[in-house]
């Protein structure tokens, strides 16, 4: 045997070694089965028929992120009340709407004055408030207080919440701090959760839908990718929400709550050493910047209601106040993001452009699954309305239900 196929052998194996420990470390293997599969692949609608691209920009919004000064926080919340405005200025989708940024704000992190900054931005129509929780060892009991807690003070301070119109329980869109919806994460013992039930109760105090996945490479990424299902949960069993029943046009709910997913894949022309391709997550940051390949990529996997091929689903998410990221937030790689994606997807005849909040893109899906057709722009508010953010009668700055 000669020396150099000595050496590619060797060779071959240090780089399959690579491959090994690096699918390891990013637990690719959670979902790759998925991956492989594609079965959420659609065929292509038929010539002539308008795509409409439905984006929407979910936010992990932590101004408490790593514990800072309190002066620190307000001047994280301040800067996207100054700049976000900025960022939209000109740009417009097919319905003639400025991009719109859900923020998932934390229930432990609560200070009005947070919440203030950010309630201006929705009044202009740039922004909506949704809801985000970090908890470690809770209870079912423990988790509706929290939930209860915080979501009326949101209404009754804020106006940032819309009610049911008859049963008046608070409605709000979910994300999962540390991604460990129902309890889901390795560890086992209750860490970042605890409550294996979490799906009924989110359902039962009023959450319509979760934008928590994808999480990789965290272990939390649950084996289901790239689809907008219902799953149903098992009580006495952490992770129910690792395989569900996908939301189809003209089929009913089946289970206790809607996941919406944003596109999780690989990105084969960005490889770690050369070799091995790197995970697109759409998560957006400095460090992966919302450049127009991930916009391609983003669009291309197609994630949709069974059903409606031709009306495509992009979520993507970031963690909007790390100083580190801001400026890509805010400044011009997500403007010419938005940019780009105003020229390539809105030209009004092979594909229309719908910026959506969380609320607008869950409203649109309903709306897909009850068999309504034409522009799904027209049905942001079919089944949850916007809340008002009105201000308070007594001059404050935020307002009551």
């Amino acid at each position: 045997m000669g020396a150099g196929f000595i050496g590619l052998a060797a060779l071959a194996g240090a780089a399959g070694a690579v491959v090994f420990r690096a699918v390891q470390q990013k637990h690719v293997l959670n979902w790759l089965g998925s991956y492989i599969r594609q079965d959420w692949r659609a065929p292509e609608p038929a010539v002539g028929v308008t795509r409409h691209l439905m984006f929407c920009f979910v936010d992990h919004f932590e101004p408490g992120f790593q514990q800072p000064s309190y002066e620190t926080e307000c001047a994280r919340v301040a800067r996207w009340r100054q700049d976000y405005p900025k960022l939209c200025e000109g740009l417009r989708d097919a319905d003639g709407r400025q991009p719109v940024h859900s923020f998932f704000y934390p229930e432990e992190e609560y200070r009005p004055e947070h919440i203030r900054p950010l309630v201006e931005l929705c009044r202009m129509g740039l922004g909506e408030i949704e809801i985000h929780l970090h908890h470690h060892h809770d209870t079912d009991a423990g988790l509706r207080e929290k939930l209860r807690r915080f979501t009326s003070t949101l209404i009754d301070e804020h106006d940032a919440l819309p009610r049911d119109p008859i049963t008046g329980q608070a409605r709000w869109a979910f994300i999962h701090g540390n991604w460990a919806l129902d309890n889901s994460h390795p560890r086992g013992d209750g860490y970042c959760c605890g409550v294996n039930n979490e799906l009924i109760v989110l359902r039962e105090e009023g959450c319509y839908v979760d934008y928590t996945f994808p999480a990789a490479p965290d272990p939390c990424q649950p084996r289901t990718i790239n689809k907008i299902y219902y799953a149903k949960d098992d009580p006495n069993a952490p992770a129910s929400h690792d395989k569900g029943v996908r939301v189809k046009v003209g089929k009913p709910p089946e289970g206790d709550l809607m996941l919406i997913q944003g596109p999780l894949g690989f990105n084969f022309a960005s490889r770690k050493f050369g070799l091995v391709p790197r995970i697109e997550n759409a998560d957006v940051r400095t460090s992966c910047p919302p450049t127009p390949d991930r916009v391609d990529a983003w669009v291309n996997m197609g994630i949709h209601v069974e059903g409606r091929p031709e009306w495509t689903f992009v979520k993507v998410h970031t963690h909007g106040t790390q100083e580190r990221d801001t400026d890509t937030l805010l400044g011009r790689p997500m403007r010419q993001a938005f940019e780009y994606m105003q020229e390539r997807y809105n030209d009004g005849q092979r594909w229309k452009l719908h910026y959506v909040s969380a609320r607008e893109m869950y409203n649109i899906v309903k709306a897909a699954e009850a068999g309504l057709e034409g522009d799904p722009g027209q049905y942001r508010d079919h089944l949850i309305a916007r809340p008002a953010y009105r201000p308070k009668v007594d001059g404050a700055d935020s307002a009551t239900s």
